[in-house]
């Protein structure tokens, strides 16, 4: 089969390997018939991810239907159309338990799938601990409008989630990227007073004019001012930063009120500093990623109740075997791409 592969820093090739197989009796094997790229497939090949591990098949965004499962999966059976979580977890661990699922403890919990286990930009993909890994997409529901349930808009709703948003907020979300507009999305569902869009590129600006009218949006420039002309308490309630550059770190705890929640969604390519002195008596709380991709059930209910659409994310679509054709244009931010389909075409 194909799949696209992670030589080693810098290098990616579509290579042919052999189907994946059962080896586990939690497994199951997924037919990808739509996968996307991420960004963080991107941090990957450019070696910003340390645990990743060359010879493995990328891709962490997809949905498939299920073509064979082990003798303990009971959750879906051959035939159902399924998501595929980015997050590997037993389900039965402390942090399991607990919600944390990025934390689970097996051996390959947390994000693996396309990062430490072969991925989904192939045509099949063995999906551990299915029980937890697969959900059904509802009837009636997209592979198009399901394709960023287990990673991307998975990654949204947890960060709205533990962003504690009230309904008088005054709510900041730095970058509308993918992730960016897919953290828009489930915070909308909160019903803050405002909501502000902080974003420098043109295009992604129009977009989200376009789309969301009913959301501020401010240039990096204007951003400051823009926070505090919408906030009852000098900064923003809440500020979500999901961009990942040193200067949108430090954006986002100088737009924060004092006492004000801040959350990391973005993965940076390099550590950032906090300097803490110059934050002293602002009393913020930071929250921090990885995606706890649990809620992905969830997530699949309000797609179906036209709550959530994420359709407009998609501008281009490719096969598989033109995957490299399709990096370069994400990569390189061509022909005003957002979001890139994959299918497979059999």
């Amino acid at each position: 089969m194909l799949a696209y592969t992670y030589v080693e820093k810098g290098k990616f090739e579509l290579k042919e390997k052999e189907k994946p197989v059962l080896k586990d009796g939690q497994d199951a094997i997924v037919r990808v018939t739509m996968g996307s790229i991420c960004s963080s497939d991107l941090h990957i090949k450019h070696g910003s991810v340390p645990r990743a591990v060359p010879g493995i098949t990328v891709g962490h965004e997809m949905v498939g239907i299920v073509e064979e499962i082990g003798k303990d999966v009971t959750a879906v059976k051959p035939g159902d159309r399924v998501t595929v979580n980015v997050e590997t977890f037993c389900g039965e661990c402390f942090f399991c338990q607990h919600g944390f699922v990025n934390n689970c403890v097996d051996a390959n919990g947390g994000w693996a799938l396309g990062c430490r286990i072969d991925g989904g930009q192939a045509e099949y993909v063995r999906v551990p601990y299915a029980n937890q890994g697969l959900n059904r997409i509802p009837d009636g529901v997209t592979d198009a409008q399901a394709l960023f349930v287990g990673d991307v808009l998975a990654t949204g709703f947890w960060a709205a989630k533990i962003s504690n948003i009230q309904k008088e907020d005054t709510v900041l979300i730095i970058g509308a990227g993918p992730t960016g507009i897919c953290t828009l999305l489930c915070v909308m569902l909160k019903e803050p007073e405002h909501i502000i869009i902080c974003e420098k590129d043109p295009q992604r600006i129009a977009f989200v004019r376009e789309h969301y009218p009913n959301v501020c949006v401010a240039t990096p420039e204007e951003c400051e001012k823009m926070v505090q002309k919408y906030s009852r308490h000098g900064g923003a309630d809440v500020v979500l930063e999901v961009a990942g550059t040193k200067e949108t770190f430090q954006m986002a705890w100088k737009c924060a009120r004092p006492n004000a929640t801040v959350t990391i969604v973005a993965l940076y390519d390099e550590s950032q500093i906090l300097p803490l002195p110059d934050m002293y008596g602002k009393n913020l709380t930071f929250k921090t990623g990885g995606v706890d991709g649990c809620d992905c059930n969830e997530i699949l209910e309000l797609i179906a109740e036209g709550k959530i659409d994420t359709t407009a994310l998609i501008t281009h679509t490719y096969a598989l075997k033109d995957i490299e054709e399709a990096y370069r244009v994400f990569e390189q931010r061509l022909d005003q791409v957002i979001k890139i389909a994959i299918v497979n075409e059999k």
